[in-house]
């Protein structure tokens, strides 16, 4: 088929609405598109719904309505030879808009590992298991920051502070894998020393226990205002984290049975539950669960004194993960 056949064509098919300008063919086809034309009107002219292909394109083409111009919106044939439509509608139009407010994406995990901070911690399915692994660093600010760090606020209380100080140039990586749906146990598993937790700052948690038999309460003036302190090597928590949890229902972590724990509020009452178990546990939904699943609270128990609360000092009511650290 020419070339000024297909141009015919594709103008003569358009229905009713459409239009194509003469003068928008291209002058090189100007004599066999007029050749065409002759011999459509020898055979018996243009079809009785064909458009009329010699009046005004789209961008001659004004109508006058009460003084105010008004465009063609019919197609029209453009330079490369096919009659489109108006370039002026939305092909898009009918799709619906994305959600403003899409919930995080935690790759089929439980959405609240979307709390934890990615500068620190990463998460990932492996199996049946879920790892998280963090660099041990905290996201917010205190003295046992160097002096010359941006984290770093000075140090407000009388007692003295352990002599180590955070460094970014040290290893404080950790990992804790656990079961991806962790179940209770038949029996507790009381906590050792050293990490039974990672929060989602990405500092490490311990238990109300300076060493063995040996209470908290005897280092407590060496703990900053987050109720953490560096010992031997790493910094932890062991009250109430501000930053992160301040007497609400906030997540906290993670401990190393694969059990959320949380402030000590509850999420769904906005008060502080009366239905807790030995280590601050119990069955409920929470902001990030509309199924009840087991989960800790902070208990709400001041620690002696000292005008704060023991972040974990139960047993773990779940099976115990595997927890790794470089630092000790």
């Amino acid at each position: 088929m020419k070339k000024y056949q297909i141009l015919f064509l594709s103008c003569l098919l358009m229905a009713f609405y459409y239009s194509c300008d003469e003068e928008q063919i291209p002058e090189e086809y100007q004599e066999e598109y007029e050749q065409a034309m002759m011999e459509q009107e020898a055979g018996g002219g243009q079809q009785d719904n064909a458009p009329d292909r010699t009046g005004p394109g789209p961008e001659e083409e004004v109508q006058q309505s009460g003084g105010e111009e008004k465009k063609d919106d019919r197609a029209y044939c453009d330079d490369s030879l096919f009659c489109i439509g108006d370039p002026t509608q939305d092909d898009n139009q009918d799709q619906q808009p994305e959600p403003e407010d899409a919930p995080a994406d935690t790759n089929g995990l439980h959405a609240a590992f979307a709390e934890f901070d990615s500068n620190n911690v990463t998460v990932y399915a492996q199996g049946d298991n879920v790892v998280i692994e963090t660099n041990g660093l905290p996201n917010h600010t205190t003295p046992y920051w160097p002096d010359d760090h941006e984290l770093h606020v000075e140090w407000t209380s009388d007692e003295r502070m352990t002599p180590s100080r955070i460094s970014e140039e040290s290893d404080y990586s950790g990992t804790l894998t656990v079961s991806a749906n962790p179940q209770l146990a038949n029996s507790p598993s009381a906590t050792g020393l050293g990490a039974i937790g990672i929060a989602v700052s990405g500092v490490y948690i311990y238990n109300d226990e300076e060493g063995n038999n040996v209470p908290l309460y005897n280092e407590a003036g060496t703990l900053d205002y987050v109720g953490a302190h560096i010992g031997p090597s790493v910094y932890h928590y062991h009250l109430e984290p501000v930053p992160i949890s301040d007497d609400d229902s906030n997540l906290i972590g993670i401990m190393s049975d694969g059990f959320f724990i949380y402030g000590r509020k509850c999420n769904s009452t906005g008060s502080y539950p009366d239905d807790l178990d030995e280590s601050g546990g119990h069955t409920h939904t929470t902001q990030h669960s509309e199924v009840d699943e087991y989960h800790y609270h902070m208990i709400n128990e001041e620690y002696y004194d000292l005008n704060n609360y023991v972040l974990f000092g139960g047993d773990l009511q779940g099976t115990p993960g595997s927890m790794s650290s470089s630092a000790r």
